[in-house]
């Protein structure tokens, strides 16, 4: 048989095909191996839209965009308006982002840092699956990436080194964030091929705020303010594991 399109693929994923056809494509798949671990990391990606949407589905609608609000003539505020625009624009490119744009904290940086971790987690299911293209640029164009990335988020840009913690940098990539601003990743890998990512972003205010753990179906992402950026470590690991490779992020980024 002929290699298969990714539409045949993706048909065979969500099971669109009929049974003759399905066969077929279980028969190359089983003499392509590396074929089928990308329609794998395909079904885990899947999987990791699901478990962060699905309990989306039974949340009741927020009042303010209920039908009585809208007419009323009540309308959202524009940040929340933006902030959901960009949540479902990852979505629509391949992302997951969850409810976590909601919150009415004020004046202590928590809208930003729940809007960010959404950002962040969002990034993570969607990046650290990946096979072939991972990272944008990879680490061995780290000076261009790093100086790339600062021009784009207008600020100089640091890369932590977690080597002693396991986790070897991979390279990095330039990300869409809300507000119509612009963030950055950075993954890593250990030698077991676990992944962890680093996201940041403008915080606007040059705000200090202590770390803020956030926990969505088991992806877990530490955030907090510090000067000109905020930022998100998320990984699916343990707290406890993750807690100390953010302690030395912060450690390394305040030098």
């Amino acid at each position: 048989m002929t290699r298969l399109s990714d539409d045949d693929l993706h048909a065979y994923l969500d099971g669109e095909l009929d049974p003759a056809r399905t066969i077929e494509v279980e028969a190359w798949l089983e003499a392509e191996p590396q074929e089928a671990e990308r329609l794998r990391r395909w079904s885990d990606q899947k999987e990791g839209l699901h478990r962060l949407f699905d309990p989306v589905l039974d949340e009741p609608v927020p009042p303010r965009l209920s039908l009585a609000a809208v007419k009323s003539g009540r309308r959202a505020p524009l940040a929340g308006v933006l902030r959901l625009a960009a949540a479902l624009a990852l979505v629509l490119a391949g992302g997951a982002g969850g409810w976590w744009l909601r919150g009415d904290g004020q004046g202590d940086g928590r809208p930003l840092a729940t809007a960010m971790a959404a950002e962040a987690v969002s990034a993570h299911v969607v990046f650290a699956a990946e096979v072939r293209h991972p990272v944008e640029v990879a680490v061995s164009d780290k000076a261009h990436l790093v100086g790339w990335l600062s021009k784009r988020l207008g600020a100089p840009l640091k890369v932590p080194d977690l080597s002693s913690g396991g986790f070897t940098l991979m390279g990095g990539r330039l990300l869409p964030a809300s507000e119509s601003s612009a963030a950055a990743q950075f993954m890593y890998e250990s030698a077991s091929g676990q992944r962890l990512t680093l996201y940041l972003r403008r915080s606007g205010g040059g705000e200090t705020t202590a770390f803020r753990f956030a926990n969505q179906n088991g992806v877990e992402a530490f955030t907090w303010m510090d000067g000109p950026f905020g930022y998100a470590l998320v990984a699916d690991m343990p707290r406890d594991r993750l807690l100390p490779l953010a302690q030395a992020v912060y450690h390394q980024l305040e030098k």
